[in-house]
């Protein structure tokens, strides 16, 4: 049996703003960076030794992840990053207040971008789109670590963890798309025979 630990970063500045932020690196507040230690504590109740991080290439994902590592005192942990990891782009959205978006586009226009499965801002994705990439390099690169009994933690965002949990969870897109993530709360679940049976 192995374990995988989903957490979304902590706190960043622009989550505070209320910012659309997607592929804009974006440092941890103050909230986030106690976010992600608390996570560290939760997991660290569960006595799970973790072998591989995986974070995307955004600092607020990594700087998350380095903070749990820290705290779980896990030396020898191989850590990898890659962009397959990363948040949904917002494309012409990226960096606007949330209520000037509304404002500039409409309420209802705005509501079936953030949450439609398939619907993508001007220039951005949707999150069909961030699951196609998100889930080959899943099931390529961690699914098979995952068979071979190594336990995996990953420090990603809102919208690439969203797709993680409708493959594992066998969710459909209607009830994804419903599903709220929080900063800095872990998802773990345990891992035998194929199967994924949630821990928390």
């Amino acid at each position: 049996m192995s374990y995988l630990a989903l957490v979304r970063h902590g706190q960043s500045d622009w989550n505070k703003k209320n910012l659309f932020t997607g592929w804009r690196d974006r440092p941890l507040t103050e909230q986030g960076k106690k976010e992600a230690k608390e996570a560290a504590k939760f997991l660290k109740t569960m006595g799970i030794e973790y072998n591989y991080l995986y974070t995307s290439v955004l600092n607020r994902a990594i700087h998350t992840g380095e903070l749990i590592v820290e705290i779980l005192g896990l030396k020898d942990i191989i850590v990898i990053k890659n962009q397959a990891l990363n948040e949904r782009d917002y494309g012409s959205l990226t960096g606007l207040n949330k209520d000037d978006a509304r404002e500039k586009w409409g309420e209802e226009q705005v509501h079936i971008w953030r949450r439609s499965y398939d619907i993508a801002p001007p220039s951005g994705e949707s999150l069909k789109d961030t699951a196609e990439r998100v889930l080959p390099y899943f099931q390529k690169e961690i699914l098979p670590r995952l068979y071979d009994d190594k336990n995996i933690l990953i420090s990603a965002h809102g919208n690439s963890l969203r797709s993680l949990i409708m493959y594992i969870e066998n969710l459909k897109p209607e009830e994804i798309i419903k599903k709220e993530i929080a900063t800095g709360e872990p998802k773990i679940y345990s891992f035998n025979r194929g199967n994924f049976q949630p821990k928390r």
